[in-house]
């Protein structure tokens, strides 16, 4: 039998050799006195021997002129070629030049120097001709017991390899081995002799291990290693020395070593379920991931405990404090996921500790210097929120540390904390007192107009008590300042402008040198105008009114329906008709300075007809009606009841959207245990019931009908390349697999000659890559031919394969012969972006920010013949694979404006968002836009044609 071809070492075709000598030239360069040509020529023939050019004739020149070199990478590089070249003659018998290489190995085995020697036995691992092997087995049982450790640990997996492909060369191979793991002193060959015997003889190395059980824990680590890898094998429920592995991997588990450690806990895991065992692997894990720098070795540590939390339900649960602990790593991927399978975690008896563990972390994100602090701060602020709603011991404490961040500098840490006391506040009625002082007593520390908006709501619709009221009255005076605010502004601008005026009541000016346009220099003398004194006099104005004048006009509609709301709770609560009247006055007159204020010329902006339209009516309910009108009482249901009905809707949609993907989560039953199982094979064989085998078949499969990939569906994916009348014809079936195409082209000759070196040429546009050019084929008259190209994608763009077919006409008669080559130009195929799409779901506050990080836009002008707004809604949704955000009870009911934002990803991790603005008119046509964002241009652009295809 000739020898089998298959190598094993890769050698450099690019290092300046040249493969294109004759043998003659060849012979004269092995022939050479320079070993660095000698070294270069036995390169190339090794190359070209490889690559299907042996060279046999220069085997004996190769003997004669390189092999008694005494150059080290001359031996290196014959070992390459002794390993592929030929060593069989036609009759599959060793040839006679053979005999001088095996004296030749014989004498490295035994030479002086311990690198040749090593170098040697690893060579021969590769070596499968036993008649090459045979003469030199005593030479290498003679290596086993050389002075250095380099020579024996190469000769132990030399047997090893020997014995496995020739078992009657050394049948002795596992005695040999268990005696020189005996009294070998060498860790490392200590290890090799192991790792050989648990290969050949797994019960001689289980014996081994079953007397060296005391010395396991002294081991060097590769041989620990070893002896878990012998574990994970040997040991079965059924094996008596279960008990012992156990003790030994548990022992194992206290390794300094962080390899022998993970694989010791994942063994363990595997070997014994009960509760001690699980806990202490978990313990192990996580001490694992707290000394581990790496934080790629994190994350895997992370997903094992992951996993095994999940196996083992609440077992690990007292484990959460210790898993708190791996927090200190700085890196967000590896904080986000311990967070969140600490919330998997807690439990009554430890939430307390881990909350106070989790403030610590959060006062932490404050000081000065902390990169990460902003968006770490916002990880901790939802875990201590999901904590606090769900325990609800420890909600108040978790609510009084959250609400000192109110005030922060930070917009969205600040926004997220609001909207959190809002939702415990409606949760918890019973904190409702407490939340609501503290509160109201931090309104003049808030600086951003969303936390002003979240704040005035939660204290128009929760304010149940004339204290509470008289509270939130007195702050917001605090506030908002010296009320009209107009008539304030212009006696405070007047003062400004008598202060700044000097001695001859000019006012103040300054100087300054600028460049003109032609490169020649002006003098250019300012004076301080009476917008620039207001701006420098808004810097020291109350917080609430700051914001007003600067144009913040929708925090004052909130404004507005807060104070509507305090009048009618007052009204409801209080006997007093004289402090019911004045606080009815005193809110009328900030409204109306709020109006008069927005039309001057103190404010940044204008106020908009929006929020002017609602003040007028928080306005006009006030002022126009008496307090027992049926307009007043329906104005008192609707902002009194129906507001706080409306939230506590809402946050019941999200506890059943949240509990459905929970379910989704857990395990399904396939089958009742009460079910009745029905066997084919001991049925009657004249049984009238028919079996459907195909449903049979899917269901031992797993596969369901929605999965089955039906001949319909890979129609519909079918491309036409050329036309019907092009000699040859062509049709692509297009599949997508994550991020590689498919392309399965069918070529067909409709000529009546052969057709030869036909070949498709391909080329893509976007972020498309040819993987591989699809091979030349030769077709006859009227035969076919399927031909595969693979296109890798690296990223969500709308890209364009296009090519041609090239090929040759076989000799013959009239205007086609010649043989010349042809081209038949492809149609272009396009790349659906859909496929790479799919929904993704994110908070308010994430899209509110991703929405605002997006550096790219596209708006979509809204034309189709839907005339239904929630109808064309559900239409964009299944056109662009997104996800709608917007809750569903808020688009329940009739009305002809609709307003929604959508999100969704891609496999390559990039988020698109879209906001769907329309209106339906009169004449039942919708109009509106639609604004996509995303990181890249192009997932915008190819989002925006599938809006602008939609009919």
């Amino acid at each position: 039998m000739p020898s089998d071809p298959t190598a094993y070492t890769l050698v450099a075709s690019d290092a300046g050799y040249r493969l294109d000598l004759s043998p003659q030239e060849l012979r004269n360069n092995l022939q050479s006195n320079n070993d660095a040509v000698k070294l270069e020529t036995l390169r190339a023939i090794t190359v070209s021997t490889l690559n299907g050019e042996p060279f046999p004739s220069l085997l004996m020149s190769i003997i004669q002129y390189v092999l008694p070199s005494k150059n080290k990478q001359l031996k290196k590089m014959l070992h390459f070629y002794w390993e592929v070249c030929p060593k069989l003659d036609a009759d599959g018998k060793l040839k006679q030049e053979m005999i001088l290489v095996c004296n030749a190995i014989r004498n490295d085995l035994q030479h002086p120097n311990e690198y040749i020697r090593g170098s040697t036995l690893r060579f021969l691992q590769k070596i499968k001709e036993p008649e090459i092997l045979e003469p030199l087995i005593a030479t290498i049982r003679q290596c086993l017991e050389h002075r250095h450790s380099y020579v024996r640990k190469n000769a132990v997996f030399a047997i090893l390899s020997i014995y496995k492909r020739h078992e009657q060369l050394l049948s002795d191979a596992p005695e040999l081995l268990e005696d020189f793991l005996a009294s070998e002193s060498d860790s490392t060959s200590k290890r090799n002799a192991f790792v050989a015997l648990v290969q050949i003889d797994p019960a001689r190395a289980v014996a081994y291990l079953n007397n060296a059980m005391g010395q396991v824990s002294s081991f060097d680590e590769l041989m620990q290693m070893a002896v878990i890898e012998l574990i994970r094998k040997d040991a079965k429920h059924d094996n008596p020395l279960l008990g012992d592995y156990i003790r030994i991997v548990s022992e194992l588990l206290e390794s300094t070593s962080h390899a022998v450690k993970y694989e010791a806990a994942i063994t363990l895991a595997g070997l014994a379920n009960n509760v001690p065992s699980v806990k202490a692997v978990a313990s192990a894990l996580i001490d694992l991931t707290v000394q581990e720098s790496d934080n790629n070795v994190k994350l895997i540590v992370l997903d094992r405990l992951d996993a095994l939390s999940r196996h083992h339900e609440h077992v690990l649960d007292p484990l959460v404090i210790d898993l708190l602990r791996v927090l200190s790593s700085p890196d967000m991927d590896v904080r986000r996921k311990v967070l969140a399978m600490a919330l998997e975690m807690l439990s009554v008896r430890s939430v307390e500790e881990a909350v106070l563990v989790l403030k610590k972390e959060l006062d932490k994100t404050t000081a000065p210097g902390n990169d990460s602090g902003i968006e770490y701060r916002q990880l901790l602020i939802k875990t201590l929120h999901a904590c606090a709603v769900r325990f609800s011991e420890i909600a108040g404490s978790v609510m009084h540390e959250l609400m000192n961040f109110l005030g922060d500098f930070s917009n969205p840490s600040a926004v997220e904390v609001i909207a959190f006391v809002r939702e415990v506040v409606e949760k918890f009625p019973t904190l409702r007192e407490e939340i609501l002082a503290k509160l109201i007593s931090f309104f003049p520390n808030f600086r951003s107009g969303k936390v002003y908006r979240g704040a005035l709501w939660i204290v128009g619709d929760y304010a149940a008590s004339n204290a509470s009221v008289n509270d939130a009255m007195q702050q917001i005076r605090n506030v908002l300042g010296e009320v009209p605010m107009l008539s304030a502004e212009e006696r405070a601008l007047e003062q400004a402008e008598q202060n700044a005026n000097d001695d001859s009541g000019a006012p103040k000016s300054h100087t300054t040198t600028r460049v003109r346009s032609d490169g020649t220099y002006a003098t250019e003398t300012a004076f301080a105008t009476d917008t620039d004194r207001a701006a420098l006099k808004n810097q020291s104005k109350p917080p609430l009114r700051s914001l007003i004048l600067f144009g913040d006009f929708y925090t004052a509609s909130v404004l507005a329906a807060t104070l509507v709301k305090l009048v009618l709770r007052f009204a409801e609560l209080s006997s007093d008709i004289v402090a019911k009247n004045a606080m009815r006055a005193e809110s009328m007159m900030i409204m109306s300075s709020i109006i008069r204020l927005g039309h001057s010329t103190f404010v940044a902006t204008k106020i908009d007809e929006d929020s002017e339209e609602r003040v007028m009516s928080c306005l006009k309910i006030l002022g126009g009606s008496s307090a027992s009108s049926d307009e007043a009482l329906a104005a008192a249901d609707v902002f009194l009841k129906e507001t706080r009905e409306v939230y506590a809707s809402l946050l019941q949609h999200e506890l059943k959207k949240a509990n459905e993907k929970a379910e989704q989560g857990q395990r399904h039953i396939a089958a009742e245990p009460q079910a009745q199982l029905s066997f084919r094979q001991f049925g009657a064989a004249n049984a009238d019931e028919e079996i459907d085998y195909e449903a049979e078949l899917s269901r031992a499969t797993g596969m369901t009908a929605t999965q089955k990939d039906d001949f319909i569906s890979k129609l519909q994916r079918v491309v036409q390349l050329t036309g019907f009348s092009d000699p040859v014809y062509a049709e692509a079936y297009v599949e997508v697999h994550q991020f590689d195409i498919l392309l399965d082209i069918l070529v067909v000759n409709q000529s009546e000659e052969t057709l030869q070196n036909l070949s498709i040429e391909l080329a893509t546009l976007g972020d498309l890559k040819l993987v591989e050019r699809p091979s030349s084929y030769t077709l006859a008259p009227f035969s076919y031919q399927s031909i595969k190209a693979t296109i890798k994608v690296s990223s969500t763009e709308t890209g364009v394969i296009f090519g041609n077919i090239v090929y040759e006409s076989a000799a013959g008669t009239g205007t086609n012969s010649g043989g010349d080559s042809r081209y038949v130009v492809l149609n272009d195929i396009h790349v659906d972006i859909m496929d790479y799409i799919s929904p993704s779901y994110c908070s308010e506050t994430e899209f509110r920010t991703m929405w605002t990080g997006f550096e790219w836009e596209n708006k979509v002008n809204v034309k189709t013949n839907i005339s239904d707004v929630r109808e064309y809604l559900e239409h964009i949704m299944k056109s662009t694979n997104m996800a709608c955000l917007t809750p569903t009870a808020s688009l329940v009911g009739d009305c002809g404006f609709l307003s929604a934002n959508l999100s969704a990803t891609s496999l390559f991790g990039e988020d698109a968002l879209a906001n769907v603005s329309i209106e339906r008119l009169d004449d039942g046509t919708i109009q509106g836009h639609v604004r996509i964002r995303s990181k890249t241009q192009g997932i915008a652009l190819s989002l925006g044609d599938k809006i602008t295809l939609v009919p």
